[in-house]
């Protein structure tokens, strides 16, 4: 049996995840919890695997709370779990926080392929996250720069704050933002961050 640890913080997913481990037969939970920071403390050389919600509860960062694990007990394997379509989400996985990821909205079939690969060692990563619509756009319309900007928008900055952090002009960030209202067809920037924030496109995460 594989000692297995679940975070997930939505109590629905949670049994949806825990029925389909168990139906497996391979899988041991030692452990089912809503905050990753709380299975932390959970967390031993007995434990094989863990299937993380990327934001589990209170905001808490489940990649965040992966890097320590993986740090303190290299020999486990994670695999991310999220709904979450901010790029950042993927690329940070993809930069050790997890062995694998699966997007919560692909292909319920390939959630315990993914699980049983990346127990044998395998890394899986889908190429892109998911593409949202944001008005009339699609998230993927958005180049590396105007996320950038975006990202910063929802955290509340002006454009000269935005400008500050990014060392741009903030004639610059106007210029972003501009192009990103055209793309959408929304009216301001506040619509912007908003909307942007309402499909998982840009979130904030608790560290530690």
């Amino acid at each position: 049996m594989i000692n297995t640890i679940l975070v997930e913080d939505d109590l629905y997913i949670q049994k949806h995840f825990v029925d389909r481990l168990a139906a497996d037969g391979e899988f041991y939970l030692v452990g089912v919890f809503r905050d990753a920071f709380e299975a932390e403390k959970h967390c031993d050389a007995t434990v094989r695997l863990i299937l993380m919600d990327v934001q589990t509860q209170h905001k808490h960062s489940g990649l965040a709370a992966a890097e320590r694990i993986k740090k303190a007990f290299p020999k486990i394997k994670i695999v991310a779990a999220t709904s979450l379509v901010d790029p950042q989400v993927l690329e940070r996985a993809k930069m050790g926080a997890a062995d694998s990821l699966w997007y919560k909205d692909g292909d319920e079939g390939t959630l315990m392929q993914v699980v049983r690969s990346t127990v044998q060692g395998a890394h899986i990563f889908p190429d892109a996250p998911p593409s949202v619509k944001i008005g009339l756009a699609a998230s993927s319309e958005f180049t590396p720069a105007e996320m950038r900007v975006l990202r910063l928008l929802v955290r509340g900055l002006s454009y000269s704050g935005i400008a500050r952090e990014l060392c741009v002009e903030a004639s610059t960030v106007k210029y972003h933002v501009i192009n990103m209202l055209q793309k959408t067809g929304l009216e301001n920037k506040l619509q912007l961050a908003i909307a942007a924030s309402e499909a998982r496109l840009v979130v904030d995460f608790t560290e530690e």
